[in-house]
């Protein structure tokens, strides 16, 4: 009875530790896409600190995230995705990452309030967990070459 228990206490650690991977990527997703002209400061950072790795590499170099805050705030425009649903792929036990794919749908309003038509993107999301049990993006696919 003890096994079992302890089997059940396991199954569900993992499962729980699968969760929050897939939670990771869609809330990077949703930090990558959502934004107003009033946040775009806080939105940003708030991408960029949910990063590591190459990614985090990536937006570190050559003022990447200064020129995606000017970018932004030149558009004008207010940002939203909505997640249309999330799975894991697999997770790599050597590197502690897990691929996640995501599907989103992303809705951007210009200055007057008119919305574009809603954008459909996937995205395979690489979560890496550090050995203190944080979660961060590590890297992002568009899988097949989509978008």
């Amino acid at each position: 009875m003890l096994a079992l228990v302890g089997q059940h206490r396991d199954a569900d650690a993992e499962q729980a530790r699968e969760r929050r991977f897939v939670d990771t990527a869609t809330q990077l997703v949703v930090n990558m896409f959502s934004y107003t002209p009033n946040t775009i400061d806080e939105a940003v950072n708030r991408f960029v600190n949910s990063t590591s790795g190459p990614l985090r590499g990536m937006l570190s170099a050559n003022n990447n995230v200064d020129n995606l805050k000017g970018l932004f705030r030149a558009t004008n425009a207010t940002s939203e995705a909505v997640i249309n649903g999330a799975a894991l792929e697999g997770i790599d036990t050597v590197s502690d990452n897990a691929s996640v794919l995501v599907s989103v749908r992303v809705t951007v309003a210009d200055i007057d309030g008119v919305n574009k038509p809603s954008m459909p993107y996937r995205l395979r999301v690489i979560v890496h967990e550090d050995e203190t049990g944080r979660m961060t993006g590590y890297d992002l696919k568009y899988p097949d070459g989509g978008n």
